[in-house]
């Protein structure tokens, strides 16, 4: 009996230092922000939503207050994205080599978290890409007409990029494979 005795009471220790370090982190957590920082992530609710929680604290930027503008990649796919009169100025370019390409130019209209593409032309392409603040996510599934923007198998459906720079000059710099500029000019 005295093993066991012994056993739980390890269990009960070791349940109390876990307990102990999850409260300890909380607190250095909380002391790295403000109070409103504090109350925003609190009123996210106990099971609350992640994202709205990570916003608040500033882990990741909100796309409602965060300019679309800059240029964004990821492996060989390239967008920039400028700011026009009216709308933005959108610029696509994916290359995989051996025929299969995509490069497309357009506007695009911000509507909270997205962007209202439309590519220049008149095959009927338009659709809606997510704007996440620090990414731009392409749908996956696109009206027919973008496929006109591509060769070989490449297509713009599901393409992601990553912001790499909020500079319109970098933006407006950025070139297709054949050296055009999709963005400025």
């Amino acid at each position: 009996m005295g093993e066991w005795a012994g056993a739980a009471s390890e269990i009960a220790l070791s349940r109390f230092l876990k307990q102990a370090a999850a409260l300890l982190a909380l607190a250095l957590l909380a002391g790295c922000s403000d109070r409103a920082d504090e109350a925003s992530v609190a009123n996210a609710g106990a099971g609350g939503d992640l994202e709205a929680a990570a916003i608040a604290v500033g882990v990741i930027p909100d796309p409602a207050s965060t300019d679309p503008t800059g240029l964004y990649a990821r492996a060989t796919d390239r967008i920039c994205v400028l700011p026009a009169p009216q709308d933005f100025i959108i610029g696509i370019d994916m290359d995989y080599g051996d025929g299969q390409h995509c490069t497309a130019s357009g506007t695009a209209r911000r509507e909270g978290e997205l962007l209202r593409v439309t590519l220049a032309g008149n095959e009927g392409c338009g659709f809606d890409a997510r704007f996440e603040g620090d990414r731009i996510v392409l749908p996956g599934t696109l009206p027919k007409g973008c496929a006109h923007y591509c060769t070989g198998r490449a297509s713009l459906a599901g393409m992601e990029a990553d912001r790499l720079s909020d500079s319109a000059a970098e933006a407006r710099a950025m070139r297709d494979a054949k050296g055009r500029l999709l963005c400025g000019g």
